[in-house]
């Protein structure tokens, strides 16, 4: 307890109690033995540890306990004390480094002298724990657990077991080693010695001098004391040498991959990032995205892991991130603008993308990497010795890497969608040129617009119909119930050759399961017309069946829209690209929906201008490739088309040979009492089978028969009518024909000889 005085020096009042008489009494004086004679009436001085101001006066009440006092006289209490002091002098000099290190000079020599090199220790030290540890394992582990990869997460628990256990296995070798580095050594000595010895006799018996049996030993023992006093006295530049090599090796290891501060972070004035990048680059342009989720799990000290490092891939890089909790792919892709600022490229340049949940896959191109002429189409080279396969599939584009890509028309189906002068129908010219590159390959083209794209290959297509009239639309609306109506006639052909789906060998031999090949430019002309319903049912249902009958339709529009190109279409066609759109709507129409949110996106794409052709020809392509992504088309002019028409022609002169001359037959030709005897006893027939009866009944006048053929044969009152979605023929109406034909003494053959 402090007397009245130690307190009025302190700034106190002092305190009596009715308890306790006051310390300057005499009584109280003589009551204690331990008085200060010296001091006269004053008590023994305890002195009490010193109290932090706190603006507060201490209360009378307040008077310190026995356990409190004990635990302020505490070193352990008082050192904590001294360690909380140190801590908050760390944090203020930080805030007071960071708050001097403002000027671009100072900030690069901070970087150079302090920053590089301590994250480059940093580095070092994680590396040698994830080395020497279970660290990489357990990281790994998380990451399979995070993304519900349970095979990865058994291999890496298979794996942190099999470390932990060789590790083990190296402790207990450490345990035993000591033992066996000591009797290694004893028995390399006593050798050692003994081979000196044996050598030191032999001078000995050469020289004639005992005293050369130990010179051998000496040698060795110079060579040591020398060794020990080079390594004394150079010691010190050996030292600085190894010292300056280690410093060097973390400052270049910290700068080239270690995370520095928004704040230390170099200005990126002037840099267009044609090198690759590293780390802490994508790093910087992500948390300069300003998304919450992000900048808060980094602040909260959350490392990022790149599952792929930066590499070159094609003409860019690509690097794969995991993303940290609230900050989905979604987001970035939001942000792809700011993102393309951050890396110094134009928005469609970069492409981020999320092959699986929560990763970021980022491909950015190099400058200029979408500008340029695309290689010529590969079959150009040797046109002359050009030939391709249906059932294959013909080259059509290149990946940005510069890998050919080959789109398949066997058990395919085609969307296409962009604006005019995006180049969407370069895709449908390569395919329908490398179609007819198989002379097997029957194809048809129907534009509902007026447009001279395909008029080079004319030649070789069994039609092409052209024009923005209601006539065009229902010629199209024909052909496709045509093509409906031929699935019958295919399955019962698959059925005879005793196979599920058309192949080149039952091509070969049947001209009923001949591959076709359906051009539909400008759909939403059918679509959205008057027979729009019917139209969008019956696509639909080819399209859903037509896989293995070798049919392929193509659809192209430049109004992508739910009613331009019905989400029927799109979600059974297995091949989709997208070339230069306006918005997301348009995008996912063609892709799917969520295709935009996604990071499968063209509305990045320019499309041709009279300032340049911007991305003409480049589409965002989904099913050419495991995974969505752009393909640039191949481009052929007209002059090469009409070169590759000609070799068409060729290939199907060389591969179908001309049929054989008949006998010409005695009786006229008469086609209604031929459909009459195909159609026998049913009461309606489909098309298609009227006109593979009609084929079997007289090879020599009805092969190659097709439905406009049939149409004309029949009189007006008998012509093929739809029920159902398909074309029929009547039974009754073809045999009231024949009868109003005799009755009247018509004869209906003159009039249809001319349609063989």
């Amino acid at each position: 307890m402090s007397t009245t005085a130690d307190r009025e020096r302190q700034g106190d009042q002092p305190v009596n109690t009715p308890d306790e008489p006051s310390v300057n009494t005499p009584a109280d004086a003589s009551a204690n033995p331990a008085v200060n004679t010296a001091a006269g009436e004053l008590a023994t001085v305890h002195r009490l540890p010193a109290r932090e101001d706190t603006g507060t006066v201490l209360e009378a009440d307040e008077v310190l306990s026995a356990e409190e006092y004990e635990r302020r006289r505490s070193q352990k209490e008082q050192a904590l004390a001294r360690w909380a002091g140190y801590r908050n002098d760390a944090v203020v000099v930080a805030r007071t480094a960071r708050n001097v290190v403002k000027h671009d000079r100072t900030k690069a020599a901070f970087r150079h002298v302090v920053a590089y090199p301590t994250a480059g220790a940093k580095l070092v030290v994680r590396r040698w724990r994830d080395a020497h540890g279970a660290n990489r394992y357990e990281r790994q582990m998380r990451a399979a657990e995070a993304a519900g990869d349970q095979d990865a997460l058994r291999y890496w628990q298979e794996a942190d077991v099999a470390e932990k256990q060789r590790r083990h296995d190296r402790v207990q070798d450490w345990v035993s080693a000591p033992g066996k580095v000591i009797k290694t050594v004893v028995v390399g000595l006593l050798g050692l010695t003994g081979l000196l010895l044996a050598l030191g006799f032999i001078l000995a018996v050469k020289n004639g001098d005992a005293g050369q049996i130990l010179a051998p030993i000496g040698a060795v023992l110079d060579a040591i004391a020398f060794t020990v006093w080079f390594l004394t006295t150079y010691g010190v530049f050996l030292l600085l040498g190894g010292t300056v090599l280690g410093l060097g090796y973390l400052y270049q290891t910290g700068r080239t991959h270690g995370d520095m501060p928004t704040w230390l972070t170099p200005p990126a004035e002037g840099s267009t990032m044609d090198e690759l990048p590293d780390e802490n680059t994508i790093l910087n342009a992500l948390k300069n995205l300003n998304i919450p989720g992000f900048n808060r799990a980094v602040k909260e000290g959350w490392r990022i892991k790149f599952v792929t490092l930066p590499h070159v891939d094609g003409k860019g890089w690509r690097a794969q991130v995991a993303l940290p909790p609230a900050c989905p792919v979604e987001e970035i892709v939001k942000r792809k603008t700011t993102l393309a600022h951050n890396l110094v490229r134009y928005p469609r340049e970069v492409w981020p993308t999320e092959p699986q949940p929560s990763m970021l896959d980022l491909w950015v191109a190099k400058p200029g990497a979408l500008s340029g002429p695309v290689d010529p189409w590969p079959l150009l080279e040797d046109l002359d010795n050009a030939q391709t396969d249906y059932f294959a599939g013909v080259p059509v584009g290149v990946t940005l890497k510069g890998d050919v890509v080959n789109g398949r028309l066997a058990e395919a189906n085609y969307a296409e969608g962009g604006m005019m002068g995006s180049g969407k129908s370069t895709l449908a010219i390569d395919l329908v040129l490398g179609s007819m590159l198989d002379p097997l390959t029957v194809i048809d083209v129907v534009v509902m617009a007026e447009n001279a794209d395909y008029d080079p290959m004319k030649p070789r297509l069994n039609s092409l119909t052209t024009g923005a009239g209601d006539d065009t639309v229902d010629k199209c609306l024909n052909l496709l119930c045509e093509l409906y109506d031929d699935l019958t006639v295919r399955g019962q052909a698959l059925q005879q050759h005793g196979v599920r789906s058309v192949n080149r060998e039952v091509a070969e031999k049947d001209s009923r399961l001949r591959p076709r090949v359906v051009v539909i430019d400008e759909c939403q002309n059918l679509f959205m017309g008057k027979n729009g319903k019917t139209a969008i049912e019956v696509a639909s249902k080819l399209m859903s069946t037509a896989r293995k009958y070798a049919i392929t339709l193509i659809f192209l529009t430049p109004e992508p829209s739910k009613d331009a190109l019905p989400r029927k279409i799109t979600s059974v066609a297995s091949n989709k690209a997208c070339f230069a759109i306006g918005d997301q709507m348009a995008n996912d129409a063609v892709l799917g929906t969520g295709s935009y949110k996604a990071g499968i996106s063209a509305v990045g794409l320019t499309p041709k201008t009279d300032e340049g052709p911007g991305d003409v020809g480049t589409c965002m392509a989904r099913g050419f490739t495991a995974q969505p992504g752009l393909l640039r088309c191949f481009y052929v002019n007209e002059k090469d088309a009409a070169r590759v028409t000609k070799r068409a022609m060729e290939l199907q002169a060389q591969t179908v040979p001309t049929a054989a001359p008949t006998e010409v037959r005695a009786e006229r030709v008469d086609h209604v009492a031929d459909i009459a005897k195909v159609i026998g006893t049913e009461a309606r027939m489909r098309t298609q089978e009227v006109l593979q009866g009609l084929a079997n009944l007289d090879p020599a006048t009805y092969t190659g028969w097709t439905f406009s053929n049939l149409q004309a044969a029949l009189p007006d009152s008998a012509k093929p009518y739809k029920t159902q979605g398909v074309m029929q023929v009547s039974a009754a109406r073809v045999r009231e024909a024949i009868a109003e034909r005799d009755e009247f003494g018509g004869d209906e053959s003159d009039e249809t000889e001319g349609t063989e």
